[in-house]
């Protein structure tokens, strides 16, 4: 392992992601605009070969939107043999595309 290496678990929409600068990361919809910063909450921070976890993290990771968009399709179909019935519904999940800016 470099002893150069700086990346972070973050927690966002609900499921952790490991993150450096300059990563793209795609989680659930957050407010805000393309070009606005926010800032995410690290779990875990490695520098070089430092290691901190819990609540001795006292990093913040920036990260700027990209865009905002639609996941893929999933279709749910019910269906019950020999009645007829039938239903279909299709859903896509709100999306956010964020950029990692820096890790301070």
């Amino acid at each position: 392992m470099s002893s150069n290496v700086v990346y972070a678990i973050v927690k966002a929409g609900g499921r952790q992601e490991k993150v450096s600068v300059g990563d793209i990361l795609v989680v659930d919809r957050l407010d805000g605009k393309p070009g606005e910063t926010v800032e995410l909450q690290p779990v875990m921070l490695v520098d070089g070969e430092k290691v901190t976890t819990g609540g001795d993290v006292k990093a913040t990771v920036t990260a700027e939107i990209v865009r905002a968009e639609k996941g893929p399709k999933i279709n749910i179909m019910k269906f019950k043999n020999k009645t007829g019935y039938r239903r279909r519904q299709g859903y896509r999940s709100s999306l956010t595309r964020l950029k990692v800016t820096g890790i301070n």
